[in-house]
């Protein structure tokens, strides 16, 4: 009986040693041939072969009748590997390879469309976040779906960088995993904050439109806007720190006296 195309394996690989030898040590314009390429990932050609027919990895460059290989695969084939040792299917994985593709996409259109930030003093102290699939796997154990990508991508969470994904914010990143370890699905957390950011927008036009009314007059002068925005800053956060807290102290508090009543 046969399986269907998310059920089956790659053929099976045999377990490999790293290279004997002294290889030359990969560059970024290193190329490969299909073996070669092969070696340097631990599988066989003939699972490298199965993972181009699912079109796993992007096309190779041709010359002739050559196919050239680069880093770029050899990282591919790494994830896949990782993501198979995790327990994904070839079918789940290839769903993840998508979305990652598509995050890449976006930010590539947007690059050519000129969607640049203006140079105004920046309100946001975020770190980014360098990741690998295997990386970001790590945070999210069990959660690292191609729905739940799919939706950081979306929420601007998460962008593609060549084979690294970029989380756009170190806080951003450990709340949400507190927040799985203690037992909330990520797909919850992403929803939440998909409902924080429409609410937190709201509040920044409402800022936004104080500062234009009151500051950006015709006559303005541009520096002392600048620097009037960069001194308003903290304040601004103040505010929203401040009044989030005080309302999370009323709604948290209301729901958990509610349930202790209900217990009693």
């Amino acid at each position: 009986m046969g399986t269907s195309e998310e059920q089956q394996q790659p053929p099976a690989t045999p377990a490999t040693q790293p290279p004997t030898g002294d290889p030359a040590e990969p560059t970024p314009d290193r190329e490969y041939r299909a073996a070669e390429l092969a070696e340097a990932a631990g599988i066989t050609t003939r699972t490298l072969r199965f993972y181009r027919e699912r079109k796993l990895l992007p096309p190779p460059r041709r010359e002739g009748r050559i196919a050239w290989y680069d880093d770029h695969h050899l990282n591919r084939l790494h994830t896949i590997a990782a993501l198979l040792e995790r327990g994904h299917t070839l079918g789940g994985i290839a769903e993840l390879l998508a979305a990652f593709e598509k995050g890449r996409d976006s930010r590539s259109a947007a690059e050519l469309l000129g969607l640049t930030e203006a140079h105004t003093p920046r309100f946001s102290e975020e770190t980014p976040v360098r990741l690998t699939p295997e990386d970001l796997a790590s945070h999210f154990p069990g959660e690292d779906t191609p729905e739940n990508l799919s939706a950081a991508l979306d929420l601007g969470y998460l962008s593609v960088e060549g084979d690294e994904i970029v989380h756009v914010s170190r806080r951003l990143l450990d709340a949400s995993a507190a927040l799985v370890r203690e037992g909330i699905p990520l797909a919850d957390v992403l929803s939440t904050g998909a409902h924080v950011r429409a609410q937190v927008e709201t509040i920044a036009e409402l800022f936004a439109e104080l500062l234009k009314e009151n500051l950006l007059g015709d006559n303005a002068a541009t520096d002392a806007v600048l620097e009037a925005v960069d001194r308003l800053r903290p304040h601004a956060k103040q505010v929203v720190e401040a009044e989030l807290s005080m309302a999370l102290d009323r709604k948290v508090r209301s729901e958990v006296e509610t349930w202790l009543a209900e217990r009693t």
